[in-house]
């Protein structure tokens, strides 16, 4: 069946004109005359489209801002002699996992020294002597307990997208398949391959997988740039750990 539509394409010329004069309209008209299925699976294409392009947008905004306060805040702890310093920015600088994992440190450090010490010795100052920690270890655990909270801060609502760009591509292609399938029974209740017939499931199929595409391809793309994003920031973060386990042991050990 599928070649003798191929061929009657190919032998009627005056039918193409008058499907095309028959698809007149534009998308949206195609769209309202569609079948139920189909219009289905273009709002549900259109659904992970908004959603995605939501996610792109706050996340982009989201990696703005912790890079500056990332920025900001490695130089203030670089520059700053006493570790209560740079804790009393980091409220301010909320959005850089740094200032995150600095307090989880902060914190951890401050209990293990006041162990040693009276309740009222004033908080952790790398320029006046202390006794020394009982367990880097435990210092190391909390940090990198931190590091992870901060991560999957990060990475929130990203794997989203990752779905949006292997499921959207499927979802289009189901759409295509039930266009087509509309079109060959139209072919079989008629017994007619005129283009007028079959011409406008073909349309609402090829609809289909292009609404599949205009949500897969974004989403995909982006999810690949912010997901190296995230992983930049979880290399500062180990970085960063490092350097402040350094600064305790040059400090704090005996």
């Amino acid at each position: 069946m599928f070649e003798r539509f191929l061929i009657a394409l190919l032998l009627q010329p005056e039918e193409i004109s008058e499907a095309s004069n028959g698809l007149g309209g534009g998308i949206f008209e195609l769209i309202g005359r569609s079948s139920f299925i189909s219009q289905a699976v273009l709002a549900l294409l259109l659904v992970f489209s908004i959603a995605s392009w939501a996610i792109i947008i706050l996340k982009l905004r989201e990696f703005n801002r912790v890079e500056k306060d990332t920025k900001t805040f490695i130089q203030i702890f670089r520059k700053s002699n006493k570790l209560s310093e740079v804790h009393s920015v980091c409220k301010s600088l909320s959005m850089s996992p740094l200032a995150g994992v600095f307090q989880a440190g902060y914190t951890e450090l401050n209990l293990q020294l006041r162990q040693a010490e009276s309740p009222t010795t004033p908080p952790v100052d790398t320029s006046a002597p202390r006794p020394a920690l009982r367990s880097f270890e435990a210092l190391d655990r909390s940090l990198m307990r931190s590091s992870n909270v901060e991560v999957n801060r990060l990475e929130r609502y990203v794997q989203l997208l990752a779905t949006t760009a292997s499921v959207s591509p499927f979802i289009g292609l189901f759409g295509t398949v039930v266009g087509i399938i509309i079109s060959f029974q139209s072919i079989g209740e008629t017994g007619s391959t005129n283009l007028a017939v079959v011409a406008p499931g073909i349309a609402e199929a090829l609809i289909a997988t292009a609404a599949g595409l205009f949500a897969a391809i974004p989403a995909a793309y982006f999810y690949n740039h912010l997901i190296h994003k995230v992983k930049l920031s979880a290399s500062t973060i180990d970085d960063f750990c490092l350097e402040f386990l350094n600064i305790a042991e040059r400090n704090f050990s005996e």
